[in-house]
């Protein structure tokens, strides 16, 4: 199971299926920078930085922006903040949902919806089922 970002800080359980898939990614309208072991986020307005509205990360949140370079789902998110730092499920998830709640708030972040990507496996045309259906019967 993965779970979504429904409404910014709204989280819900969801098994992937062939359905479309809530991700995270930048927005556009920032410039981030990494300054001193910082992310530092500035918001752009009408071609101009809002340095009244200057973000700063510390390294979790960095580690979780940077990931967010290209579209990242929430399973995504928590499995690189456990790697890094070796912490247990519900805390990185905890880390993660907070960040993105704070980021999504503040319009930092964007959701997009992306095809959910599921394993199958190839269809059998009737010649392999009859070959399973007669191995399995000896």
């Amino acid at each position: 199971m993965s779970t979504t970002l429904l409404r910014k800080a709204e989280f819900v359980e969801d098994q992937c299926g062939p359905h479309l898939e809530q991700v995270f990614v930048r927005s556009q309208s920032v410039v981030s920078r990494h300054v001193a072991g910082e992310t530092l986020i500035v918001p752009v307005r009408g071609k101009v930085g809002d340095l009244a509205s200057i973000y700063s990360f510390n390294e979790t949140g960095s580690l979780i922006w940077q990931s967010m370079e290209s579209p990242k789902g929430l399973a995504e998110l928590i499995g690189a903040v456990q790697q890094v730092y070796a912490v247990g499920y519900e805390q990185a998830e905890r880390d993660v949902k907070q960040f993105l709640s704070d980021t999504l708030s503040a319009g930092l972040v964007e959701v997009r919806k992306e095809v959910c990507q599921q394993v199958s496996m190839p269809a059998m045309d009737s010649t392999e089922r009859g070959e399973l259906q007669s191995a399995g019967s000896h």
